[in-house]
């Protein structure tokens, strides 16, 4: 009776996994328009990419502004921030996306052993992660209000470890995910939807720091009864006056 019980139990334990297996892959057919590379986004990726990446970049900048509580100086979380952002999802980020994906695609097309899997985790985290988060940090500073080479400098200087290291640990499951259960031209759309939340976090959590500092500079300001001091950052580059 044991015996009969523990083969039963083997053969739907073994029956999930294909299941579940099964399921990722209709999941993401679904998502990208089936099996056949017939759907809007395979026959228009990079206009797709822009599309959602530019949504996606918007929402990602009113959410985070709601959760930070960083309201503008008519108290709206809508602020010129969102359609800056909602440009540079679609023109910068979108675009840049494609290529890296792309061209790291193209060096590991057919190969599907693990050893070229973890290459292709270690090549995107190395090389990949690296230019886009560069060219992130860089365009939030201006976005930001930076109008100068040295600003731009010291945003990215600051936020880089930060973010890699975040890239560090999302970027490899991301991306292992998507090898196994998604086709290459549903890559970026799934990477920038996963950017998507782990931008909101890091861009909430960016907000409340530099209101903190903000707050702290207006209070020291008060104290000292007199003007910032020297190498602080500026009222147009701190304050949210847009």
């Amino acid at each position: 009776m044991s015996v009969k019980f523990q083969q039963e139990t083997v053969r739907t334990t073994s029956g999930i996994r294909p299941a579940a297996k099964e399921l990722a892959h209709e999941v993401g057919e679904r998502l990208t328009g089936g099996k056949t590379q017939t759907g809007y986004l395979a026959s228009n990726p990079l206009r797709t990419k822009m599309l959602t990446s530019g949504v996606l970049s918007g929402l990602q900048e009113l959410l985070a502004s709601w959760i930070a509580h960083d309201v503008s100086k008519h108290g709206h979380y809508f602020s010129s921030r969102v359609p800056k952002m909602a440009l540079y999802g679609m023109f910068i980020s979108a675009p840049l996306g494609h290529v890296l994906i792309g061209i790291l695609q193209r060096i590991f097309a057919g190969r599907t052993s693990l050893r070229a899997k973890i290459l292709q985790i270690l090549v995107s985290n190395l090389i990949v992660s690296p230019i886009q988060n560069v060219v992130y940090l860089a365009s939030m500073a201006v976005i930001a209000g930076a109008r100068t080479f040295h600003q731009v400098r010291a945003t990215v200087k600051a936020g880089f470890l930060p973010v890699m290291k975040v890239s560090w640990i999302t970027s490899p499951l991301a991306l292992a995910f998507a090898q196994k259960f998604l086709p290459e031209h549903a890559w970026v759309p799934f990477f920038n939807l996963v950017g998507f939340v782990i931008g909101t976090y890091v861009n909430a959590h960016t907000k409340k720091k530099r209101l903190e500092a903000l707050r702290r500079q207006l209070d020291q300001q008060r104290r000292g009864g007199g003007a910032a001091a020297p190498g602080a950052p500026g009222p147009e580059y701190g304050r949210r006056d847009y």
